[in-house]
């Protein structure tokens, strides 16, 4: 039973292009080698990237609670203030005071832009908590830098909000573990891109080598049969080469 093969035509003023996928993949999979070596080489260059030019950063995160204590009774109200009060603070922590008074007592080298950038505010959906991340490359400044953001910013805000000052939920703790790089990711990452890669070549180079080298070719592209199939002799290579032709005649002896 003769197989079905694939096939994408593409018309581009009244020229068609035929794409054989079924041939396509043959062709790259003949290279296999080829794609495994790709394939390693993205390998490599990720693991330098990922273990020697990437930097690990860390995370430390401090968490304060924010609740409306004006009594041990709380009702609805109490904690929808709470909750407009939790939104309230994370602008707080934003701001350049709070940032420029934790570079002061810390004695930072960083800027108050550069020290935005490692912090980030967050309020878990539905909850009164806020979570006060720093990330740093190196742990143990993260987590100071997280705990006197906490410290400073409960104290800005009983100094300068008329409102109730969060309490403190958990300290941070020294990270033992980079969250950057995911390092098996980018390793994966590497090596599938770099296969992909060398399939992109490969298909370039195959759509692009129009050269007749079967019968079946010759049938392909000009619809016509060869009278005769002539063995390369001049080739030692394991691959027999032909020579295809069409109302033609070659003698042995080199004779038309």
């Amino acid at each position: 039973m003769e197989r079905e093969r694939a096939a994408v035509a593409f018309n581009e003023e009244n020229s068609e292009i035929e794409i054989d996928l079924f041939d396509l993949m043959h062709f790259i999979l003949r290279r296999f080698k080829l794609l495994v070596l790709s394939g390693l080489v993205g390998l490599v260059l990720a693991f330098i990237y990922a273990f020697i030019i990437a930097t690990p950063m860390y995370e430390a995160t401090a968490q304060l609670y924010v609740v409306n204590s004006r009594d041990s009774a709380l009702d609805l109200s109490d904690l929808q203030i709470g909750t407009y009060l939790t939104s309230d603070y994370e602008l707080v922590f934003r701001t350049w005071e709070v940032n420029q008074m934790v570079i002061d007592n810390l004695q930072l080298e960083y800027t108050v832009e550069e020290l935005q950038r490692l912090v980030e505010v967050s309020n878990p959906s539905d909850t009164r908590a806020l979570f006060i991340t720093v990330t740093s490359p190196d742990p143990k400044e993260a987590t100071v830098i997280a705990n006197e953001f906490a410290k400073v910013g409960k104290q800005y805000i009983a100094d300068t909000m008329l409102s109730e000052t969060p309490t403190s939920l958990s300290v941070a703790l020294e990270p033992d573990k980079p969250v950057s790089p995911r390092r098996m990711l980018i390793l994966c990452v590497g090596t599938l891109l770099g296969a992909l890669i060398c399939a992109g070549l490969l298909t370039i180079s195959y759509l692009r080598d129009d050269k007749i080298k079967t019968a079946a070719d010759l049938m392909k592209y000009t619809g016509a049969a060869p009278l005769a199939v002539v063995p390369d002799g001049n080739r030692r290579s394991k691959q027999s080469g032909y020579g295809y032709g069409y109302g033609y005649y070659h003698n042995n002896d080199g004779r038309d």
